[in-house]
């Protein structure tokens, strides 16, 4: 009997039996170019549900060579599984008033489980001075 028609077979075997448990390694320098300016206030929302799977590890701001506010959220998934969500980052200027764009669309993300990710923005305009991030659960 010849080997050969059975390879496929077993190669599609060893896929489906590997692909059971996913790992990821993640591998940084130790010894970090750049650094953080991470900011120690609050003005991320979460709903209730999602917060309880999903937490908020820092937040990071600049301002870009142009003068905009950029903003990065580090979150981590503290579940195993999956988790869909939205956000929003909302701006306002330097009396508070938000500053209405269309980079204020509901934009859908996923995280897989026990992994961190980064989500971030720029603000629309120089004018824009603060910033407000609403997650939502899908």
């Amino acid at each position: 009997m010849n080997p050969l028609p059975l390879l496929p077979l077993l190669a599609v075997g060893a896929l489906l039996l590997s692909g059971c448990k996913t790992t990821v390694n993640t591998v940084e320098n130790a010894q970090k170019q750049g650094q953080r300016q991470m900011i120690p206030d609050a003005r991320v929302i979460t709903d209730g549900n999602l917060a309880r799977k999903v937490s908020i590890v820092g937040v990071n701001q600049t301002m870009t060579p142009g003068g905009m506010l950029q903003v990065q959220v580090e979150l981590l998934n503290q579940t195993r599984s999956l988790q869909n969500f939205n956000y929003r980052f909302e701006w306002f200027d330097a009396a508070g008033m938000q500053v209405n764009s269309l980079s204020t669309a509901v934009i859908g993300s996923a995280i897989e489980g026990k992994e961190s990710r980064f989500i971030s923005a720029v603000a629309p305009t120089p004018a824009c001075k603060d910033f407000r991030l609403k997650l939502i659960e899908n």
